[in-house]
């Protein structure tokens, strides 16, 4: 899915980061169908995203206009691998 979220978001803007290791049911899942986590940077502009509040906090803020490229970005992944099989 790469290749798709580098085309919607821009191949500058499409990172690796070390894998997280939270408490997610998510690896069930992919014992039976293929998946993958991405995140969408949400931090207001002028914020640098190493320094803004972690989600859950009070001090999180949500630049909301960044949503649109988090459903963008999910409903072409879905599209692109449907059509791929």
């Amino acid at each position: 899915m790469l290749p798709t979220l580098q085309r919607v978001a821009g191949a500058d803007k499409v990172q690796f980061v070390p894998k997280v290791t939270g408490s997610e049911d998510f690896s069930y899942f992919q014992k039976l169908v293929p998946g993958l986590f991405f995140f969408v940077g949400v931090a207001p502009p002028g914020v640098d995203p190493t320094k803004a509040a972690p989600n859950h906090s009070p001090r999180f803020s949500v630049d909301e206009s960044a949503l649109l490229l988090g459903v963008r970005s999910l409903a072409s992944v879905a599209c692109d691998w449907l059509e791929s099989q």
